[in-house]
């Protein structure tokens, strides 16, 4: 994305709605602090498509990091310090605090993959053609373009 406020705020939006319903599908309901994440996280992953230049699976991979650590930090906050009782990974192997496993961080890269190829279309979506033309050069090809 870049320094289009429209393709951030559709990009927010589609990655708060989309994570939202997602959890909803899997577990039956998701709280308003998970549709934050997937809309910073799907912003993030947006962000990657122009600055990073690898492959869709090392962006997913970073992507994955990202959510996980994310995911951490708010789960600390909406579960350890609120008391929310959002989710709890205490019954699952490899857990940190019973905020984040191994096994739901898989589950993260499989998903940060998706959203790496729907990110890509995304992106595309909102080019716009000739937006780092400068002004000057705009007007020269204006001009050499009149009869």
């Amino acid at each position: 994305m870049k320094n289009n406020p429209g393709e951030y705020i559709a990009a927010f939006l589609f990655g708060f709605f989309a994570y939202a319903f997602f959890e909803i599908a899997v577990r039956g309901y998701t709280h308003w602090t998970m549709g934050l994440l997937g809309g910073i996280s799907f912003c993030m992953v947006g962000s990657m498509e122009h600055r990073l230049d690898a492959p869709a699976a090392v962006r997913a991979l970073f992507a994955a990091v990202f959510v996980t650590a994310s995911e951490f930090t708010v789960g600390v906050f909406d579960n350890l310090i609120m008391g929310w009782h959002v989710w709890d990974y205490s019954d699952r192997p490899f857990n940190l605090l019973g905020q984040i496993c191994l096994q739901f961080s898989a589950v993260w890269y499989l998903l940060c993959l998706a959203a790496v190829f729907i990110a890509k279309r995304f992106c595309r979506q909102y080019e716009i053609p000739h937006s780092s033309m400068r002004t000057t050069d705009a007007v020269t090809e204006c001009r050499s373009a009149a009869p």
